[in-house]
């Protein structure tokens, strides 16, 4: 991405759009060789991108693609809209502004495919083919690293809805070819779409805005899809949040980058949407620090976005969980930026993300209370009364919890959060407010920042866990604090160090001792619960006093361990001191 900050304008109902004019586009990726078996049977097939063409350029006629050569890229943002006001989206100021004309209207009928097991999706592929008009185009697609916009796309026209497994096998790892070519495929569920598409000209950018409404149907169940997809045909990343924005001043909508593959395979599986760990971070040692921002910003963001469905679901509680860990870890992120100096945009941004996780602390600790802390001590106390009742009420608080929630997800300021967020990663914006000094940091290598950040949040843990066996409760939970902004910051800064026996033992010794400080943290919030339901009751008193005493209890055996996880956390070894050494 060049060093400019010069902008452009995007105009729509009043509004002016900043998008950076960058000749950066819809990149590729490097694959892996096409084998002399399927070779031959692509040769018959026109393969592409299914990009735009943009204005100007000159047309070449589609030929077989080197999957070494790299593979196509789908760079797309979906926006959920309520089905009653989809259409009226078509209307908004900054589509009918930069509008090339009033688009095409299609009726596409998408079936997709996968082996009895699931071995496509389960590696991270899908296989479509849809019917549009008289035409037949299948598709396989591949989620994208931590890009949270980015998948792997490849099209290649068919002669009906059946698919073609040879074709698809030339585009899959090595490893998938041969597994595939021993499986049957079979239609897993289909998507029945009308589509408005209209392409969006605005500086620096070309945008295929798409006006989605119809239905997924897998066997019996069925899910209603209004959904207005946003893709860039060339230019900057950047445009797509922008448009979003402007988009989101005419209406009520939600960012999401599920797709409807996604759906409609949960929905044939019977499955909640599912919430990912984070994916840990690859950088390299000679990446500058303003690079290596914007890959661990970037994969927040997509920690954030994909978490996000799931916690919204409620049905399985890692949904709240991850959401709750990408909001921490995001927050993180961007207080590592604060020695380039201040910024409102930063303050806005670490403000929204506070208010967000402050919306889902409830519902985070019930789900914890109900399916962890109170059905194990249940269990080792049926004599006890009333652990009944105590669920009924924390039940019942869950119910408000996950409102308060969905409230907080559906908001205005959540999307424009999310959507802020992403311009700002895909700008740059930090540069905008860093001295030329500062400039210079973040074009050097991002070793040379990590090393006195790490030093100083490792000695910031050891004064605070001074005369660790006498520190009081109070103490504690400072030096817990402390200690889990060391343990992001590692979780960021530490891959610049590569894999070395001492990275990987500083980095487990600090998770060791980072789960045995974290038992004082979980009676604390059990407490809490519990304040909070109002045990009234004789019975729910009762059990709730069961539960005090029994973590009580379990504290005693958990200050030995704990102390013997610090004294291995003061020894390790620091890998940034050995790399300074």
């Amino acid at each position: 991405m060049p060093d400019s900050n010069a902008t452009a304008s995007i105009h729509g109902g009043g509004h002016a759009v900043g998008v950076r004019d960058s000749g950066d586009s819809a990149s590729s990726d490097p694959g892996g060789a096409v084998d002399s078996l399927t070779a031959q049977h692509l040769a018959d097939h026109a393969v592409t991108r299914g990009d735009a063409v943009a204005p100007g350029v000159e047309v070449v006629t589609p030929s077989l693609p080197d999957p070494a050569a790299g593979a196509g890229h789908e760079i797309e943002l979906k926006l959920l809209v309520a089905p009653d006001q989809l259409a009226g989206f078509n209307n908004a100021p900054v589509v009918t502004a930069h509008a090339r004309n009033k688009g095409s209207r299609k009726h596409l009928t998408s079936v997709y495919y996968d082996t009895p097991k699931r071995m496509l999706w389960k590696n991270g592929f899908t296989l479509r083919v849809r019917q549009s008009g008289s035409r037949f185009v299948q598709t396989v697609k591949e989620q994208h690293s931590d890009d949270p916009l980015k998948r792997g796309e490849w099209e290649a026209s068919v002669s009906s809805l059946a698919p073609d497994p040879l074709l698809a096998a030339a585009l899959l790892p090595e490893e998938l070819r041969s597994a595939l070519a021993d499986a049957t495929l079979e239609a897993v569920f289909t998507a029945d779409v009308h589509r408005h598409a209209r392409m969006l000209d605005v500086p620096g950018a070309t945008i295929e805005i798409a006006f989605d409404s119809g239905v997924i149907k897998a066997g019996e169940h069925c899910e209603i899809v209004s959904e207005i997809e946003l893709e860039l045909k060339s230019g900057n990343p950047a445009a797509i949040y922008e448009i979003a924005q402007r988009i989101a001043d005419h209406g009520p909508i939600r960012p999401s980058i599920r797709s409807k593959s996604s759906r409609g395979f949960d929905l044939a599986a019977g499955a909640a949407p599912g919430a990912e760990k984070p994916r840990k971070l690859r950088l390299d040692p000679a990446v500058s620090l303003d690079e290596s921002f914007a890959v661990v910003l970037r994969g927040s963001l997509r920690h954030l976005l994909q978490a996000m469905p799931a916690a919204d679901d409620g049905r399985d509680t890692e949904g709240v969980h991850q959401l709750r860990v990408a909001l921490r870890r995001l927050r993180a992120a961007l207080h590592l930026m604060r020695p380039l100096g201040t910024s409102a945009t930063l303050d806005g941004l670490e403000a929204d993300a506070r208010w967000l996780a402050q919306s889902l602390s409830a519902a985070r600790d019930l789900d914890v209370f109900l399916t962890d802390t109170l059905p194990e001590i249940a269990e080792a106390c049926p004599t006890v009364a009333g652990f009944d009742s105590l669920r009924s009420l924390a039940e019942r608080r869950r119910e408000l919890a996950y409102r308060t929630l969905r409230i907080a997800l559906a908001e205005r300021r959540c999307a424009a959060f999310v959507l802020g967020l992403g311009e700002w990663i895909e700008t740059r914006g930090w540069r905008n407010d860093v001295s030329p000094d500062d400039l210079r940091r973040l074009a050097a290598p991002a070793i040379d920042f990590a090393g006195p950040v790490l030093s100083e949040r490792h000695q910031k843990v050891l004064k605070r866990g001074r005369r660790f066996k006498k520190l009081p409760a109070e103490r504690r939970h400072r030096l817990r604090l402390a200690l889990k902004k060391l343990r992001y910051s590692i979780d960021f800064l530490l891959p610049l160090y590569g894999a070395s026996k001492s990275a990987k033992k500083y980095a487990r010794t600090l998770a060791g001792f980072q789960e045995q400080l974290g038992h004082y943290n979980d009676m604390a919030v059990t407490a809490g619960v519990i304040e909070t339901l109002g045990t009234t009751s004789t019975d729910a008193a009762i059990a709730a006093a069961a539960i005090t005493g029994w973590q009580t209890h379990a504290m005693a055996g958990v200050e030995q361990p704990l102390r013997e996880a610090w004294r291995a956390f003061t020894k390790a070894p620091t890998p940034w001191q050995a790399e300074e050494a």
